[in-house]
């Protein structure tokens, strides 16, 4: 049987058609942005003065009650790399601005959410991208032209703009406290030679529990949260005192490795204690004779910085001693007392100690701190006691009182203030659309996304305080077309009124800060169209 010959056609190759499949890329996209919005939905209930509470419950049993932003998403164990974007995106907002952490990632989310809606349509990622950072760059613009400038003369203003910032917080009732308390601290830390930069870590927060939030205060000096050093029995109040700061250590020296010395007779034992007496008594008179009698003394890690011995001697030698000070307050010690850290025995001398009219401790609640007030040629420097009824109270008005802290920075280094209560978010979204009409093509349809996205501020601040989101934004609309630009949501009336007459202000920066971030995040998780794991 003869076989039957098979004719095989060969593929035609074409360089016009190719296929490539985009499915991967568009389902690494879509599962990013999901999981980014997840984040941002759990903390669009706290946003807003009438939002919710977090109460974040850690493995070790530790429980935090806020509805800081930043705080509620440092603490989440995000695992998607896109979700840990929002997360750092809020930290990105609490280093530049300190207020807003929430704001961001809200407008973020639903900058998002727009984009899923565009790329459905086909829309290609790289001209939304390019859409969004035109319509950020014009949002930043249209911000300024609104902003309202104010002087640091203008204390009023300060105080109204930390207020806003505490109305939104737990200890919301203290705000009449806190906030002037926030505006002194950080124009008492302005230096005169650089206006426009404030360093936070010139203003140090002591936290001591018991008696309430209304019990803080702002003391012009040093707080220790620590008592006197009370062996052999030493004075505890010192007043015209000579005050230094050392880091070596008064006790007998070790040898620099690890041996043992064997003393085999009475009298070589007799010989040690003998010296080592002698030793202590030289470096105590050494200070004693600088005049010095208040001593600061840094903790040690190689061995003990002051021994029973060493503390007998100087309560005899009448100087006041707090020990176990932290290596990284030394700093801000040295700044406030205008001193030098001693390092060394031998370099003790008069010129480098510090001075102060009082040094005492104080008995507070259950505990005492030491106070160190009227300091003599005193650096730019403050520190704030916060006092509380329980821990959760005592770390929120931590929180809080750094958010004020930072607006009032805020301020000093942008001089601009802003309407608050949902006015700028909407008056962005008007003049946007308005200006995506103009526009031609895609772009235009890819920044009237950008515009409705930013409703979600107005729309979140009414659902929060429990009105009717869709009829207050659709009235906040009508009053800004009427050409009001300041009108906002007042919560606390439940109605749209002038929220600059309302005094609720915020920072120029913190606006910008907000919408720049958020739009540079969103550009980035449009871009990504694969996840590689490197093991």
């Amino acid at each position: 049987m003869a076989a039957v010959p098979v004719a095989v056609s060969q593929p035609k190759s074409s360089k016009t058609e190719s296929y490539i499949d985009n499915k991967r890329k568009e389902d690494v996209r879509h599962a990013n942005i999901i999981a980014a919005r997840s984040v941002a939905d759990a903390v669009r209930t706290s946003l807003g003065p009438k939002g919710m509470d977090k109460m974040i419950s850690s493995a070790n049993g530790e429980v935090i009650i806020t509805n800081d932003g930043a705080t509620i998403l440092n603490k989440m164990e995000v695992l998607q790399p896109a979700a840990k974007m929002f997360v750092e995106l809020s930290k990105s907002q609490d280093s530049a601005a300190g207020d807003g952490t929430t704001t961001v990632v809200v407008i973020a989310g639903a900058l998002l959410k727009q984009c899923l809606t565009l790329l459905s349509h086909g829309i290609h990622p790289t001209v939304i991208s390019d859409s969004l950072h035109k319509a950020s760059i014009k949002a930043i613009d249209v911000l300024t032209a609104m902003a309202v400038p104010v002087e640091l003369s203008d204390r009023d203003s300060l105080v109204k703009s930390a207020s806003t910032s505490l109305n939104s917080k737990v200890v919301s009732q203290y705000s009449s406290l806190l906030a002037p308390l926030a505006v002194d601290a950080v124009l008492s830390v302005v230096e005169p030679s650089k206006p426009d930069v404030v360093d936070l870590r010139d203003i140090k927060i002591v936290k001591k529990l018991g008696g309430t939030v209304d019990d803080t205060e702002l003391v012009k000096g040093l707080v220790f949260d620590k008592k006197v050093s009370h062996a052999a029995g030493g004075p505890t109040r010192v007043e015209n005192a000579k005050i230094a700061v050392i880091q070596f250590q008064i006790s007998p020296p070790k040898t620099d490795i690890e041996q043992s010395i064997v003393v085999s007779d009475y009298t070589q034992m007799d010989r040690i204690l003998k010296e080592e007496r002698n030793y202590i008594l030289g470096m105590i008179k050494k200070i004693k004779a600088t005049g010095c009698n208040v001593l600061l003394i840094q903790k040690s890690i190689l061995r003990d910085a002051v021994t029973d011995l060493s503390l007998h001697y100087l309560a005899k030698a009448k100087i006041l001693v707090i020990k176990d000070v932290e290596r990284d307050e030394i700093e801000f010690i040295t700044k406030t007392l205008n001193c030098l850290p001693i390092a060394n025995i031998e370099h003790f001398r008069a010129e480098k100690l510090g001075y102060a009219d009082l040094v005492e401790e104080v008995s507070l609640g259950d505990g005492k701190i030491v106070k160190i007030t009227g300091i003599k040629d005193m650096g730019r420097t403050t520190t704030v006691l916060v006092r509380g009824s329980n821990l959760l109270v005592l770390d929120e008005a931590e929180r809080s009182l750094h958010d004020a802290l930072c607006v009032v920075r805020c301020l000093v280094s942008k001089r601009f203030l802003i309407a608050g209560g949902g006015a700028p978010e909407i008056e962005l979204s008007r003049q946007l659309g308005a200006w995506a009409k103009v526009l031609h093509g895609m772009e235009g349809y890819c920044i009237r996304s950008f515009a409705e996205a930013l409703e979600v501020i107005p729309y979140t601040l009414a659902e929060n305080a429990g009105l009717n989101p869709i009829l207050i934004v659709t009235e906040l609309r009508n009053r800004h077309a009427q050409g009001e630009i300041n009108a906002g949501i007042n919560v606390r009336k439940g109605q749209i009124t002038n929220i600059l007459e309302e005094n609720v202000v915020q920072p120029l920066l913190v606006s910008t800060s907000a919408i720049g971030l958020a739009t540079e995040c969103v550009r980035m998780i449009l871009k990504i169209d694969d996840i590689v794991t490197v093991r």
